[in-house]
This record gives C-alpha cells, structure tokens and sequence, in this order.
C-alpha cells in the first residue's frame, strides 16, 4: 500500500544553477546525501528530502509531450512566495482552481520543469494579484 510520495529525482546538466534556484526560489535547502558515486543533491522541505537533483553529462533530448508535466507543491506564505518570485524576475502564473479554495502558483525551474505550488485561496484575499481562471489548455514554459 502507498503511504505518500517520498521525493523527485531530476537530472540535470546544470546542478549549481538548479541547486541554487530550488533553495531560493522554492526554499528547498540541500543537506545530507548518501555518497553515491555520482554529482548530485539533496533538496529538503524541513527534515525531508523531496528533490533529488542528479548531475549528468548530456542533456536529455526533449520529448514532444512529457508522461510527467509537472510537480505541485502544497504551501503556506502566498504573498511572500510571489514577492520572491517578482524580486527575481521569475516567470510565474497564478490559476485558480474551480470549485476549491485553491491558487495554485506555476513556475519552471531552470531546466523548464513545470512546477506548481498550491496555497489556500484565502490567502490571495487583498493581495491585489491577478489570478487567471483554470484553463484546459496545456501550462506552456
């Protein structure tokens, strides 16, 4: 039985730059790591590693349509997280999503992986930000 996700792995052929964006933008911080015998990290949400960032030689080709489009995040701090995000001049969307109390923030690592991080709506309320309405169409990068 299935108790839970326990993290993501990307690879990457930019690991201080992912590294970097993860711990600033998202507030992943690295820590502990096993020695593998491969570059790497390990990016915590508190005591928990959620990311596992492997450093590899070639970039993987692009795949016309990915089996896996994005990442979500649950959070807390709305307004402080999209003053990260303008401060740093990273692109990012924010969608509500229809019949629950959800704003969900959309935002791409450096590589382009679609993240989103999801917030309680209530916590958009006089905020003044420009939410958009949940579209079918694909969250282009």
């Amino acid at each position: 039985m299935i108790t839970g996700l326990d993290h993501i792995n990307l690879q990457t052929v930019q690991l201080a730059a992912m590294v970097k964006w993860y711990d600033e933008v998202m507030h992943l911080h690295p820590g502990k790591r096993p020695a593998f015998p491969f570059d790497g990290a390990w990016l915590y949400a508190g005591d928990r590693p959620v990311i596992h960032v492997v450093e590899v030689a070639d970039a993987p080709p692009p795949a016309a349509d990915l089996a896996l489009e994005h990442v979500a995040f649950r959070a807390s701090g709305l307004p402080a997280f999209v003053r990260r995000l303008r401060e740093g001049n990273h692109r990012h969307r924010l969608v509500q999503v229809p019949g629950v109390p959800i704003v969900q923030v959309n935002v791409w690592d450096p590589d382009g992986n679609h993240l989103h991080v999801d917030f309680d709506a209530a916590e958009a309320d006089g905020q003044g930000f420009e939410i958009e309405p949940f579209r079918v169409s694909k969250i282009e990068a």
